[in-house]
């Protein structure tokens, strides 16, 4: 009865409502076009290049464009600056296609960079489940075979698949190292003259074979004793198989927050005495991982990188060779999160005696020259209210550091990256691209030479080859061309800015409307929302119909919009690319979003533009996105009134343990139960549907079903859309794109106009 009260209620309402709010609903075939607008679209542009690939020589790089069709590879040569394929499309699209198993279109391959072999006759790129090798001689294609044992989010072990225990030999050729009956081995490299080396391996604590790492005199190793996590798996029923009648059951090793991880020793072997020392972990209690060890050059001394359960703290460890004793090369603690995805760390010289460390212990993320024996810091090199991005070469000859930055140009979008030069000591900072737009950059083999690609939203590509050391242009390379685009219709979003909750933070997005826009009528919003810690992600970037960095595509933003309404996007607070501050937002904190951000945003459209209708606002996104999504309809239902919720995950104790506690921390607190949409279903008001696939591998589909099973104990009404066989992308780049897309699209329809 409650449906059928809302219907009518919906039909009086919008009989009295004024003709410049009330519009024609969709006929199907709008619909249709909507659904359709990516596919129609996509092969409009012409030399839209990204991103470059030098050669192993460095005398050309590559990049892929597009053309009529689809994508080519094209290579350029540095010195003559001639243009060629970079292969033979036809060739290598019937070797892979005959390699997979399955139809591959020539100018449609299913990989969008590649890296060349050091003989420049093989490739090697992801596509698909795995990655490929293909010859440019023969035209043979394989996939590249991982050995070693998987690792679920990178800390538990699967211990069903055997490790990579083939004999690991030692820089002389003397030697190999192995492991047998858990315990490490070393014997002469014909096999002969077997000597276990430790006595302490079992079951339960075992050496691992692939942490095996040998000094380079090879006189010592280093391995790490494992003690194994939980091996927590995650069931998921295949309703409808493919090649069966009855249903069938997958498994997936899928540790979540506060589960017990791999636990790792170092252990330090001196080869020639057999002598063993256990490395003290009082400078790394309470792992939540350890990079592999790696040894300086100089052999004297054996480093690896700590991050601490919980992300409060990051470190580099340096072991001494002879004695064993550690001591803390450098040091990043934070009464937050160290953001252990975008560290990084450069250590200089045979020894490690400095090392160029990002810190964001002053408020933003910036470059400082470490003294690696004490871990005191000898100097910034980079300072200011602006953000290192990415570091693209360190020349430890010239001691000068090539990066990326944002938020340094005055006036400009502060998410836009441009490229510099600096010192180690911090002087002699160079702009190397001056464009007010985004960069992407990539150096050549020896650092002379920059190509550089830059765009904007509004700005089709724009690719330049660069002078490394000041910047200068030394050649066009491609310019995009979006007539065919233009002339169908494409126009580029709209860029608004408006403060954020504290009234003095700008909060950057974007604005589509239709392609038939009256300002004199009123239009329901909708916000695509990604809300994730771990990046920003309102399209900085020219090409509108997908991006690697997240989020949804301007043209399906643009699909949305011809059906009646003006679709945003924004990046609130919360999210990553701008100060520690802004970031912080998000600790503890998912159930945040960036809401008050976004609210006060949408507020400020609409008092400068009447056409922007703020009582008729819908949100929809995938995964975070999914969990943002139901957030709105439950802390936010007197703004935001309908919701389509993608693949989410709704109560982050049901979630991947890597993401989950990068964010709200180790152990498991009141702020994951803050944010379950589980536990506060009951306050949900406003329209919503819940998308998922049945067979999601990143979030565990169960977390989707319990929020169905808490809203229908609290008596809600929502709409549900399972797809069996579905993965983690169902409805945004794979699985049934137009079933699900016509779905939403009908459901904004029906709830906003």
């Amino acid at each position: 009865m409650r449906g059928l009260q809302r219907l009518l209620l919906a039909a009086a309402m919008a009989a009295a409502l004024p003709a410049s709010i009330v519009r024609a609903e969709p006929t199907a075939e709008q619909v249709r076009q909507s659904v359709n607008l990516r596919e129609d679209w996509q092969y409009l542009t012409r030399e839209i290049a990204w991103p470059a690939v030098w050669t192993p020589d460095g005398g050309a790089f590559t990049y892929r464009k597009t053309v009529a069709g689809g994508f080519a590879f094209e290579t350029f040569d540095a010195a003559t600056r001639a243009k060629a394929p970079a292969f033979d499309h036809q060739r290598l699209a019937a070797a892979l296609a005959l390699a997979m198993g399955q139809d591959v279109a020539a100018l449609r391959l299913p990989f969008d960079q590649f890296a060349y072999g050091d003989d420049q006759l093989t490739i090697a790129f992801t596509a698909g489940d795995g990655r490929w090798q293909c010859s440019l001689a023969e035209y043979l294609c394989a996939p590249q075979n991982r050995a070693g044992r998987p690792r679920a989010f990178g800390v538990v072990r699967d211990l069903s698949v055997p490790a990579d225990n083939h004999p690991r030999r030692s820089p002389d050729g003397r030697l190999e190292a192995l492991v047998e009956g858990d315990n490490l081995v070393v014997r002469q490299a014909d096999g002969s003259a077997p000597v276990q080396l430790s006595q302490d391996g079992s079951t339960g604590e075992f050496y691992d074979p692939e942490t095996i790492a040998w000094s380079p005199d090879s006189r010592h190793l280093m391995i790490y004793r494992v003690r194994p996590g939980f091996p927590r798996q995650v069931l998921r029923v295949v309703a409808a198989p493919e090649d069966q009648l009855q249903p069938a059951l997958n498994t997936q090793l899928y540790p979540k927050p506060s589960d017990p991880v791999d636990l790792e020793q170092p252990v330090l072997f001196d080869v020639t005495t057999g002598r063993q020392i256990d490395i003290d972990p009082a400078l790394f209690p309470n792992p939540y991982s350890l990079s592999p060890p790696r040894w300086r050059p100089d052999g004297n001394s054996v480093a690896f990188d700590y991050v601490q359960r919980g992300f409060g703290q990051a470190r580099i460890i340096a072991v001494d060779a002879q004695t064993g004793r550690a001591h803390a090369a450098v040091t990043e603690d934070t009464d937050t999160f160290v953001y252990a995805d975008r560290r990084f760390a450069h250590e200089v010289g045979p020894a490690g005696a400095e090392i160029v460390w990002a810190s964001e212990r002053d408020g933003w993320n910036h470059l400082y020259l470490i003294d690696g024996r004490t871990g005191r810091v000898k100097n910034r090199i980079t300072r200011g209210d602006w953000v290192v991005r990415d570091v693209l070469r360190v020349d430890e000859d010239k001691r000068q550091i090539w990066f990326a930055a944002s938020g340094m140009n005055e006036g400009e979008d502060p998410y836009f990256r441009h490229y510099y030069r600096v010192d180690f000591d911090g002087r002699n900072l160079v702009a190397l691209t001056p464009e007010p737009a985004d960069h992407f950059a990539t150096l050549s083999p020896d650092g002379t030479r920059l190509v550089d690609t830059y765009s904007r939203p509004d700005l089709p590509n724009v690719a330049v080859l660069r002078d490394a050391a000041d910047g200068t242009a030394i050649a066009p390379v491609t310019q995009g061309d979006i007539t065919q685009l233009t002339a169908a219709g494409f126009r580029p979003p709209e860029v608004f800015t408006a403060k954020g909750r504290d009234g003095q933070t700008d909060i950057w997005g974007l604005v589509v409307r239709p392609r038939d826009y009256d300002p004199a009528r009123r239009y329901p919003v909708i916000e695509n929302i990604y809300a994730g810690p771990h990046d920003s992600f309102v399209p900085k970037q020219f090409w509108p119909f997908g991006y690697h960095s997240g989020g949804d595509k301007v043209i399906g933003m643009q699909a949305l919009a011809d059906l009646g309404f003006i679709v945003v996007q924004i990046d609130g607070m919360g999210t990553a690319n701008r100060s520690k501050a802004f970031h912080d937002v998000a600790w503890h904190n998912l159930k945040d979003s960036g809401f008050p951000d976004r609210i006060a945003w949408h507020r400020a459209l609409a008092a400068r533009d009447p056409s922007y209708d703020i009582e008729r606002v819908g949100i929809y996104g995938a995964s975070a996105g999914g969990q943002s999504t139901l957030n709105a309809l439950l802390f936010h239902n007197d703004f935001y009134k309908a919701g389509v919720a993608y693949a989410g995950c709704y109560d982050n104790r049901m979630d991947k343990i890597s993401w989950n506690e990068q964010w709200l921390g180790w152990p498991v607190n009141d702020s994951y139960a803050a944010a379950s949409g589980v536990d506060n279903a009951p306050l949900l008001q406003g329209d919503l549907l819940l998308i998922v696939g049945e067979q999601d591998s990143n979030v565990d589909p169960a977390s989707t079903m319990q929020v169905v099973d808490a809203l229908i104990r609290a008596d809600k009404d929502f709409d549900l859309l399972v797809v069996p066989g579905g993965e983690h992308s169902v409805g945004r780049s794979s699985g049934p794109i137009d079933y699900v897309t016509r779905r939403q699209f009908e459901f904004f329809v029906r709830a906003l106009q």
